[in-house]
């Protein structure tokens, strides 16, 4: 193609468009996080029984449990973005899988909230370390063009698995047990690590950074079969091979980062807070059980198609779209407690706008952990996003926990949208200075 023999691996990936092995890998990684998202949410809905089996009084004492898994993801995604720096997205991606698959499974035999609380904390290790390494693959086998887009439509796996137990919790438990919720979340990931180590490709621009020339060429074909490179073609990235780790807070990055780890907590306070305490506080505000899983599946839904939603405007406008869904949360969250307990249709409505609100940021964020930072820094920037983050979750449950019988139902609720108002703020910074490292870097961010 070209007389040159060493070629830029982003030129190959740009002019790409939505081809077949885009739609392979996007479907693939929608899978492997689809099951990642179940085993995030699963215990949330395993309480109701456990209650009842354990013979419980207090569900509050749940807390500890709801957040040891986000305890385990605080240190598992960093230390896995890490990993997946160094050895291969694809490594760690199948090592996460196979650590959150074994320790869920145990949860099958747990016999008290002790033992549930270190299993969730070790399963959630694998949990928080899948996610930015999915983020990194993604970003870096999109052309920049549909890079916001790539990431978030591969990253709404998480929204539908973490809809899947609700309708499991209301149908299957109640004839097969708790401990069936926790069969799945194993033994699923575990038979599907075989999967993933055989179809998943590694990032082109890892390999590159790295000088595997031999994978990238059995690779190349694949990518771009129509395009022929000469056998002594060395395919590179214009990119240093070593970026520190205090690049994070270079330059404009110095104030855009911790924005980003800001954000993170915020949102995902909100989130877990929701999805956590959800079947919980409307069963005991006298809703039906059953309704209550649903409403929280609904939470699940309306995320999903948030994400589908902020995914092209992401790339077109940065941060905008996603300042706007904050801005929007704020009314959204604090209503649940009091016209989404009117009737069943309000409750359902509403908890699909806070859950299109809540998940939408949080791809959109997600899909700026990946723009932001360069491919030998990627995972690693992601994941201490993704870790810190977790911060935010981990306080989410346990704030609630704290707070039942302290505030009715419609109080929690409106505490709960705080987290979005403050966010709100530190998205509107964050476009603006993400907007001026785009002035001065020639580019146009919104």
């Amino acid at each position: 193609m070209a007389d040159d023999c060493v070629v830029e691996i982003t030129t190959i990936i740009d002019r790409r468009g939505f081809d077949a092995f885009s739609v392979r890998l996007l479907a693939l990684s929608f899978l492997v996080v689809l099951i990642d998202g179940f085993d995030i949410t699963v215990a949330g809905f395993a309480i109701p029984e456990l209650t009842h089996a354990w013979r419980i009084e207090n569900p509050s004492v749940f807390g500890p449990m709801l957040a040891a898994s986000l305890v385990g993801i605080l240190f598992g995604a960093p230390l896995m973005g890490v990993v997946g720096d160094r050895f291969g997205r694809k490594v760690a991606i199948v090592v996460s899988y196979v650590i959150f698959g074994i320790f869920t499974l145990c949860g099958a035999w747990a016999g008290s909230v002790v033992q549930m609380i270190i299993l969730r904390l070790l399963g959630g290790v694998g949990i928080g370390g899948l996610l930015p390494n999915i983020v990194a693959l993604n970003a870096e086998f999109a052309p920049k063009r549909l890079r916001a887009t790539a990431v978030i439509v591969s990253f709404t796996g998480v929204a539908f698995g973490g809809a899947l137990p609700g309708p499991v919790a209301a149908f299957l438990v109640p004839h097969y047990g708790w401990p069936l919720l926790f069969y799945l979340g194993g033994l699923v990931p575990l038979m599907f690590a075989v999967v993933v180590f055989a179809l998943l490709p590694e990032s082109i621009r890892f390999l590159a950074i790295k000088d595997r020339q031999a994978e990238i060429a059995q690779l190349i074909k694949r990518l771009a079969p129509d395009e022929h490179f000469p056998i002594s073609t060395r395919f590179v990235v214009c990119e240093e091979k070593q970026v520190p780790f205090t690049y994070l807070f270079s330059g404009q990055l110095a104030i855009m980062t911790p924005l980003l780890w800001l954000l993170f907590a915020l949102n995902l306070m909100t989130y877990f807070f929701l999805v956590s305490w959800m079947p919980a506080l409307l069963a005991g505000a006298h809703i039906p059980v059953a309704q209550a899983a649903l409403a929280t599946a609904m939470l699940q839904v309306g995320g999903v198609i948030g994400s589908w939603t902020i995914a092209v405007p992401t790339d077109r406008h940065g941060m905008l779209p996603i300042t706007a869904l904050f801005i929007l949360g704020i009314p959204i969250i604090g209503a649940i407690g009091y016209v989404g307990l009117q009737s069943p249709v309000w409750l359902m409505i509403v908890v699909f706008l806070a859950g299109f609100c809540t998940l939408g940021v949080q791809m959109g964020i997600n899909a700026m952990s990946a723009i932001f930072y360069p491919t030998a820094l990627r995972a690693t920037g992601s994941g201490w996003a993704f870790g810190i983050g977790r911060v935010g979750s981990i306080l989410g449950p346990i704030i609630g926990g704290l707070l039942i019988g302290r505030l009715s139902v419609p109080q929690l609720y409106t505490a709960a949208a705080v987290p979005f108002a403050i966010g709100a703020v530190a998205s509107f910074i964050l476009m603006r200075v993400r907007a001026e490292q785009g002035r001065r870097a020639g580019e146009t961010d919104a």
